[in-house]
């Protein structure tokens, strides 16, 4: 069966250090952080007092205020990050149809907030249920798919992916594969978080997931770095528009990249700790690059999960050198969650973005806060540290993996017609 080619025609997003694609990527370059003592509640009670919040982010700048009340935060992320690659891709302009145009969505939690309110409120009163007739519509995981397409009238295939913190990932792969399959020109894909909020902090600082660094915020996340305590809790949203090449061809839209292949796995290992060696994140590669039908020599940077998480990073360094063997050495492996902290269900897609962008400008953003070498983790794979490496690149890979063991990798090259 000869697949279809698959193409990047439209990018936006909505970041902890930008809330364009430009000012993402210019913060993303000067290793900006963006993390900071937490606004949106009093944390001063909490193990970790600070996150990578969205800044100057006011949702009615984008929508009527009867709509916005409509919405989980997590939704007018999406919403807005979309807008952005909808009007970057010029799809709506070159009037497309709309029933070959579709969303596939992802977030790792959906609308926390949404419950957490209603739940609260609830608890507060008499105890008569006085629940908000939207609170179901606004919390569920698909709804900002939904959204999406009623936004825009695209009637395509539309539903959510939720695998943790690779749910971003397996949508973008799944809008890949639909595409190449020729049941649908054209994805709004990618996804969106807002887990900052008190049972999002409470829940990851009980595991011991996240950083307790509250002395220096702007520091904490340190993948790599041998005194790394944990993730960094981000917020925000990533979209990317998939398009089949012909039909991007066809109607002249420009195009940033092509989508070369992608693998997924399960480690089948715990459902919080990544496999020591590695094993599923290397057979993710191994599947990306045999998707793509690239060698390991092929491959010019990764963008890592590189979650700033003790065990985490070891594995995720040990898998690569596992894939790449002495290639690590001339790959420009970077984590730009230094910066932007866990999106958790949004990270795939920025850090796709990050990639393309990378891809576009011949930059390697920096892996910041990097201070002290950890001895377990190989410094012959070649880490990006604080500062930012000008590099020609021409296939780039982003990993991302998630609680439960899910494991996706995915290829962008330039496009070459």
């Amino acid at each position: 069966m000869n697949l279809k080619r698959v193409v990047v025609t439209g990018l936006g997003s909505v970041t902890p250090i930008g809330n364009t694609v430009q000012s993402y990527w210019e913060s993303l370059v000067n290793g900006v952080s963006g993390a900071g003592p937490i606004t949106h509640f009093d944390a001063s009670k909490f193990k970790t007092q600070f996150g990578c919040e969205v800044k100057d982010f006011d949702p009615l700048q984008y929508l009527d205020r009867k709509e916005a009340r409509k919405l989980d935060l997590y939704t007018i992320y999406g919403m807005v990050a979309s807008q952005e690659a909808v009007d970057m891709s010029n799809l709506l302009n070159d009037n497309v149809d709309c029933d070959r145009v579709g969303v596939i969505w992802a977030s790792g939690i959906g609308g926390m907030n949404t419950m957490y309110n209603e739940v609260e409120e609830f608890l507060q009163g008499d105890g008569t249920p006085r629940f908000n007739p939207l609170m179901v519509p606004k919390m569920i995981a698909d709804i900002a798919a939904g959204q999406i397409s009623i936004k825009y009238g695209f009637r395509g295939p539309n539903y959510a992916i939720v695998s943790a913190c690779a749910s971003s990932a397996h949508a973008m792969i799944d809008a890949f594969n639909y595409i190449r399959l020729g049941k649908a020109n054209a994805f709004v894909t990618g996804g969106s978080e807002a887990a900052i909020n008190i049972p999002g902090v409470g829940g990851f600082n009980a595991m011991h997931a996240i950083s307790t660094r509250n002395d220096d915020p702007k520091t904490a996340s340190r993948p790599f770095d041998k005194d790394r305590d944990g993730f960094v809790l981000g917020e925000g949203a990533g979209a990317l528009i998939f398009e089949e090449l012909e039909h991007a061809l066809a109607r002249g839209a420009k195009i940033y990249c092509e989508v070369a292949g992608a693998g997924m796995t399960g480690d089948a290992h715990h459902i919080t700790a990544p496999h020591p060696e590695g094993h599923g994140a290397i057979k993710g590669m191994k599947l990306a690059l045999e998707d793509a039908n690239l060698s390991t020599t092929d491959v010019d940077h990764i963008n890592t999960h590189g979650t700033s998480t003790p065990l985490g990073d070891i594995a995720e360094i040990t898998a690569i050198l596992s894939v790449f063997g002495e290639h690590s050495s001339k790959l420009a492996v970077n984590s730009t969650k230094s910066m932007t902290g866990h999106l958790l269900g949004a990270a795939g897609a920025i850090e796709a973005i990050a990639s393309i962008m990378a891809m576009q400008n011949g930059i390697v953003p920096p892996t910041i806060n990097h201070f002290t070498d950890d001895p377990e983790i190989n410094q012959d794979v070649n880490i990006v540290y604080n500062k930012a490496l000008k590099k020609d690149l021409n296939v780039v890979l982003s990993n991302t993996f998630g609680f439960g063991g899910h494991n996706a990798s995915i290829i962008f090259k330039k496009f070459v017609k």
